[in-house]
């Protein structure tokens, strides 16, 4: 009897994790529907596809959120810790670059643009001298750092999701930056990478 009630116990608390993961999944995914609402109306936009990279993300985050910290020193998890490392690290100096040399100005009247993103110049410093979506390839260390934590077909699915919406997402920009920065961002993509130096 100890026994099955141990197994209803820990099918009553998984429920409820569940129950606690659909919701803020919806509220998280509320919130980025409104900060992509513009987005979401133009196909074409960058932004289009990164919700949906946003989206995957979040829900691999959530599917493999109990095993965070399984098996602490296992090969998977030093592997999984290193992804994420390297995820913030670029994420980090990336803004940095980002703030300081693109030269963010209101007058770049673009309302399918995020305010970090209006910027006037090209940015070719910090991680941007090397690959030139260092956020999307921050994105891609995360999901498969995520993925590491726990290895599932669903998990799987979803890492695979992101990594398809965020090379969308940086093609589609890159498509925008040409029209925006003309021969100065063609230049700039024969000498640098999109998302791994020197080799993606």
């Amino acid at each position: 009897m100890l026994n099955n009630g141990k197994i209803y116990f820990t099918h009553c608390e998984r429920l409820m994790a569940l129950e606690y993961k659909i919701f803020i999944f919806i509220i998280a995914s509320g919130g980025l529907l409104l900060l992509s609402r513009r987005s979401l109306r133009a196909v074409r936009s960058h932004g289009f596809y990164r919700f949906f990279a946003w989206i995957s993300f979040l829900a691999l985050v959530l599917i493999n959120l109990d095993y965070w910290f399984d098996e602490a020193f296992g090969i998977r998890q030093i592997a999984s810790w290193l992804l994420l490392l390297i995820c913030v690290f670029i994420v980090v100096f990336g803004t940095i670059s980002l703030r300081r040399a693109g030269g963010q100005d209101a007058k770049r009247n673009d309302e399918l643009l995020m305010g970090i993103e209006r910027t006037t110049k090209l940015v070719a410093a910090g991680p941007y001298r090397y690959i030139r979506h260092p956020m999307y390839s921050s994105f891609l260390f995360g999901a498969w750092g995520v993925f590491l934590k726990h290895y599932s077909w669903l998990s799987f699915i979803m890492a695979c999701l992101t990594t398809f919406f965020t090379i969308l997402t940086a093609r589609m920009e890159e498509v925008e930056n040409i029209q925006y920065f003309g021969d100065i961002y063609k230049n700039y993509m024969k000498r640098t990478r999109m998302f791994i130096p020197f080799f993606f």
